[in-house]
């Protein structure tokens, strides 16, 4: 037993070395491929039985690990869609089949759709921001879409949210009710007035008329009209009527709203859309009237310019007319063990048992790291440590070989015998 357990032990001998060239030629291919994330083998001794007069070798059990948890250093680039991930998480990206994967290669440009793709031609995954805040599956990929930019197409986006943050000043002297802004007369008087310009669904801009009225201590109204539908020479009457009224109500002591007053105002747009003001950060102090902000979102029709995408990754469409437009989120993704993803042709991986599922979320929360524009992260491989260990593994092979010889001379020895 003892010579053909040597010959068998050799033999696994250099097919573990051989496994471990094998990683290192793997290495030393993708070292400059971005993202990629090195292979190494590690052994494991299996002892046979053997007894006190006869000594039984073992073998060697290769095992291959992946050290995908390892960061690479980032390398700086001139394009935005270049993405790579500071700290924890993956990109979530899917391929023409529809099935999803994760990979930290994040050089992503436009196709012809304009959809994001990278280098290996799958394509980055995110969720829209159209419709507001998007609900996240955390446990799946569902809801996810691919991300679309860099359409020049015309496009106009209607108004539907917006800030108005004044100072009305407390000292001011109250409207009689019956020349309120509200009242619409021709008589109508007012402490303070601002404008704003919102967009309707077409796009074209509409000027809103805000008045701030003092109606008794403490208590003001806010009306808003279409300045289109002023009287000849601008203000009262308003052909077609105040657009929303708020009454406000503070408190005397600190300056600000009350729990009981509206801190929001809704309207609609001509030919727009339903418009939110925010009003909660109005006060009432002894000073003049100050507009702290004054903004609505929606833009005209104009051409898309160029896109920017913030650390959190957000993706902003930004429009000729210096309008940025939230579109996409970028999703990460991670999952408890990704030293055990399983690696795929494309620089992707996907969820094994061995890894744990995935867990979705974005960049800065839920210990996933942030997103970085205009860089890529390159292969974690260190040149010299692969030629080192390709030495090594070399000369292990070689010694391996040897043995194996001196079992087969001895076999032949052994057969020579009978002859």
């Amino acid at each position: 037993m003892g010579l053909f357990s040597m010959l068998r032990t050799s033999a696994s001998g250099m097919a573990a070395q051989a496994n471990r060239l094998s990683t290192v030629a793997d290495n030393i291919a993708n070292v400059s491929t971005t993202g990629y994330k090195k292979a190494s083998a590690e052994f494991s001794s299996l002892f046979l039985q053997s007894s006190a007069s006869e000594y039984t070798s073992g073998s060697v059990e290769p095992h291959i690990r992946y050290d995908i948890s390892e960061q690479g250093s980032l390398k700086f680039t001139t394009s935005v869609t270049d993405l790579a991930i500071k700290g924890n998480g993956f990109f979530v990206v899917g391929g023409d089949n529809g099935q999803t994967f994760l990979t930290r290669a994040g050089s992503f440009v436009p196709d012809a759709e304009g959809n994001l793709v990278n280098s290996a031609g799958y394509k980055l995954m995110g969720y829209p921001l159209t419709g507001g805040n998007p609900d996240v599956v955390a446990n799946g990929t569902a809801g996810l879409s691919v991300i679309t930019i860099g359409s020049l197409a015309l496009q106009a986006n209607p108004s539907t949210t917006g800030s108005f943050f004044v100072n009305l000043p407390s000292e001011a002297t109250a409207v009689a009710a019956a020349d309120l802004p509200s009242a619409n007369a021709a008589t109508a008087t007012y402490n303070s007035k601002s404008s704003v310009v919102a967009y309707d669904n077409l796009g074209k801009e509409v000027t809103l008329d805000i008045y701030a009225a003092k109606t008794a201590d403490n208590t003001w109204e806010v009306t808003v009209y279409d300045r289109s539908t002023a009287a000849s020479g601008g203000g009262f009457p308003y052909s077609s009527g105040s657009l929303s009224t708020a009454t406000l109500s503070f408190d005397p002591s600190t300056g600000k709203l009350t729990s009981a007053s509206p801190s929001t105002m809704s309207l609609t747009v001509p030919n727009g859309q339903t418009l939110t003001l925010d009003l909660s950060q109005t006060t009432q102090l002894a000073a003049d009237y100050t507009v702290y902000k004054a903004s609505v979102d929606g833009n005209a029709a104009s051409k898309v310019d160029h896109v920017e995408i913030s650390d959190d990754g957000t993706v902003y469409s930004v429009f000729e007319d210096g309008t940025r437009n939230a579109t996409y989120r970028i999703a990460l993704a991670d999952v408890p063990s990704p030293d055990n993803l399983e690696p795929l042709a494309g620089n992707v991986y996907a969820a094994t048992a061995s890894s744990g599922d995935i867990h979705v979320g974005f960049a800065h929360s839920d210990g996933l790291g942030s997103v970085n524009s205009g860089a890529l992260e390159q292969s974690n491989v260190d040149l010299a440590t692969e030629l080192t260990t390709m030495i090594e593994s070399e000369r292990n092979y070689s010694a391996n070989s040897k043995v194996f010889q001196t079992g087969a001379d001895l076999m032949d020895v052994l057969v020579n015998l009978k002859r």
